[in-house]
Formats: structure tokens, sequence, C-alpha cells
């Protein structure tokens, strides 16, 4: 058996341009301009796998992120690793012939996903589809 928890928001944003949507997306340092529930959050290191940063919740302790993957203009996935478990969030950007097709995909595994979904995880995916509006609407209004 696979001990693992995932949830996934899928949608697509018609007439969208998907280079400005991933410069945003992985701007790091301007995360909380479309992050309603971020009080800061700071890279000081290149975009690139290895490197983290770190997410300041508002009334909660800031954590540790880790880039685990990236397909440059396409998708990256980041780890944040708890006590006996680690959740992984997959940012993924995507032309279809309908428009952009923006999805991320948050899973978390290990022996006490249980707490960390309930402490982090159900918060974090709760509110996936209202910053990815805030980022297309920063798109849009950037392009």
């Amino acid at each position: 058996m696979i001990n693992i928890w995932q949830k996934t928001f899928t949608k697509i944003y018609p007439g969208v341009n998907k280079e400005a949507a991933w410069r945003i997306a992985t701007d790091i340092n301007r995360w909380p301009e479309w992050h309603g529930d971020l009080e800061s959050c700071t890279m000081e290191e290149p975009f690139v796998v290895g490197n983290h940063f770190m997410l300041k919740p508002k009334d909660r302790k800031a954590v540790k992120i880790i880039l685990t993957e990236i397909q440059e203009g396409h998708s990256f996935t980041d780890c944040t690793i708890f006590p006996g478990a680690r959740m992984y969030n997959t940012h993924a950007l995507e032309e279809t012939s309908e428009g952009l097709r923006i999805t991320n995909t948050t899973v978390v595994r290990g022996p006490l996903k249980w707490l960390w979904v309930k402490l982090v995880a159900e918060h974090v995916t709760a509110t996936i589809e209202e910053e990815t509006e805030a980022l297309i609407n920063l798109v849009e209004q950037r392009t």
C-alpha cells in the first residue's frame, strides 16, 4: 500500500500568455502579491533544483521549501520536509487548444502524513484556486 495523500486542481484559462505566467509563478520573492495568506517568501539563490526558499504564512512559522524538479517553462516541484512526512507541490503550465492549463498537485507522503494533511496540506489545497485566479489576474495586468 502506498502511503500518500494527493489533491489536484486544474483549470484552463483562455488567452493567457504562458511565458508571462511562468515568469510570475517562478518569481518566488513576489509570491505574497498573489498568495493572500503569505506574509513573506524569500529566495536568495537562483531558481534551480536543490536550492530553497523560505515561505512565511501569516500567523505561522516560516518553512524551508526545496526545489526538487524543474522543467523550464513547463513545471516545477517543491518539497517541504516535516517530521515524519514530506509535502510536494507540482505547479504545471500547459498550452492547449482551449488556452493555458494550470495544474497544481499536492502530495503528502510518510508515516505522519495524516497529521501534516490536517495541519498544513488541507489549508494549502483549499486556497489554490483563489491563488491561481490571483496569478492569472496579475499576468493579465502585466501583458
